[in-house]
């Protein structure tokens, strides 16, 4: 029977493929999918369709809508020193490149002008809904706020004075007023950031517990980023990262432990007791030759697994898409099945993975009546994508963020037929370059 539906929807489109996520491993052929007031109203049959009224209609042939995707780490404002200090290790790239270039150069401007560039690449690869983990980020959600899209503002926090907070306290305060603020916006949530277990002490990982319990937020932080994080603690402290942030009962369903490439049995046991989530980052671990997340360990064990990009300073692009290919593959690579991560669950890591992690996944995540209509369509018509069998498997294989032709966040058409709704691409490229000038020449 047909769906009860308002008449009339705001938005009726007709792709050739629709892929809701959830069920999993479902393609819909030939349906429709009726927005109104911002959420999905129905899912049918385009002859079914046909006979409704919108507002405004969109036939999208040779098209796959699928959720919008969901990047789960990166730090926006970071595109502006894309390609600084490449080819170095994570240390050499942090200690003796990038943190002291954000010393010099990050202020309010810096992290407005970086933050709009890495919004708008985002938008242009798919990316609905994305977390940042980064300084001034009350500038971060005045960006999100006025272009649109969703966000996780993760407050950073570390021992030592940052760019916006002279103290872990300090910016632990402004975190939470940051979220007075935005506790009832409808596309941006927050998160506390410690940075990672070695740069924030015990005491202020308590306080950060305290709050997080009040405020009903999540925790996102780096952990078992590389084997070095890891052995310097054992030696130090006698146990391994994750077991440290277990004993100081930070662990649990809103925690989102970022890159995990070092995974013994005991932090997989940890991860899944406390139902963690893990936010993978593949490109970046590689380019700084950080280790492999043992994803299909993960997945099998039971643990969220979402996808990142980290920074464009480390990857060195916000592409998620192209994240998503790197995860699928690598994870064949590192467990040693042509069969892992097969390419209907890559695109769930990418999506409802994400959206679980950050607490959304009522929300967001896959194409369900009743949730918002955060969507991306995919033009699978190019001549790279043909034949299509399975137009997931070509999605995730066969096809580059350039297949990416219209977005939405919230019913809101951010993207259309690859050019920014909100945004103006050339003011953004020539605020780049001007920071860019001024950086080089120093």
């Amino acid at each position: 029977m047909p769906q009860a539906h308002p008449d009339p929807l705001d938005l009726l489109l007709f792709p050739t493929w629709l892929v809701p996520i959830e069920p999993a491993g479902v393609v819909l052929k030939d349906h429709a999918i009726g927005i109104y007031q911002g959420r999905i109203a129905l899912i049918l049959p385009h002859e079914q369709a046909k006979a409704l009224r919108a507002e405004r209609s969109l036939q999208l042939p040779g098209m796959m809508l699928t959720p919008g995707l969901v990047n789960g780490h990166g730090h926006a404002a970071m595109t502006l020193f894309r390609g600084l200090a490449d080819d170095l290790p994570l240390m050499s790239w942090l200690q003796e490149h990038i943190w002291p270039a954000e010393a010099k150069w990050v202020n309010e401007a810096f992290v407005r002008a970086g933050t709009e560039l890495a919004v708008a690449e985002q938008i242009q690869g798919g990316v609905t809904c994305f977390s940042d983990m980064y300084f001034y980020p009350e500038i971060v959600s005045q960006v999100v706020h006025a272009f649109g899209v969703r966000a996780q503002i993760a407050i950073p926090v570390l021992d030592f004075a940052i760019p916006g907070a002279r103290d872990a306290d300090e910016a632990m305060r402004k975190g939470v007023e940051l979220f007075d603020d935005l506790k009832h916006h409808p596309r941006l949530s927050v998160a506390f950031g410690p940075h990672a277990p070695y740069s924030v002490a015990d005491s202020k990982l308590e306080a950060i517990r305290t709050l997080v319990a009040e405020m009903d937020i999540g925790i996102h932080m780096h952990v078992h980023e590389t084997l070095h994080e890891v052995e310097e603690a054992v030696r130090n402290d006698g146990e391994r990262p994750l077991a440290r942030l277990a004993r100081l009962q930070l662990l649990g369903p809103r925690f989102q432990a970022v890159h995990m490439t070092q995974v013994a049995e005991q932090d997989v046991e940890l991860l899944v007791e406390h139902n963690c989530s893990v936010i993978h980052c593949p490109e970046s671990n590689l380019k700084l030759a950080s280790g492999f997340c043992p994803v299909e360990q993960l997945w099998e064990a039971g643990v969220n697994v979402a996808i990142g990009t980290d920074g464009a300073a480390s990857n060195n692009d916000l592409d998620l898409l192209g994240e998503t290919r790197t995860a699928a593959l690598l994870a064949k690579a590192v467990a040693g099945s042509a069969t892992a991560l097969d390419a209907h669950r890559a695109l769930r890591m990418a999506t409802l993975n994400g959206a679980r992690a950050f607490g959304l996944d009522e929300c967001i995540g896959s194409l369900e009546v009743g949730k918002f209509a955060d969507m991306v369509a995919f033009d699978l018509s190019g001549l790279a994508q043909q034949p299509v069998y399975d137009p997931v498997s070509q999605l995730i294989y066969s096809c580059s963020r350039d297949c990416v032709r219209h977005v939405w966040v919230g019913g809101k058409q951010l993207l259309d037929d690859g050019k920014l709704t909100r945004m103006d691409e050339q003011l953004i490229i020539k605020n780049a370059w001007e920071w860019a000038e001024k950086i080089k020449a120093r």
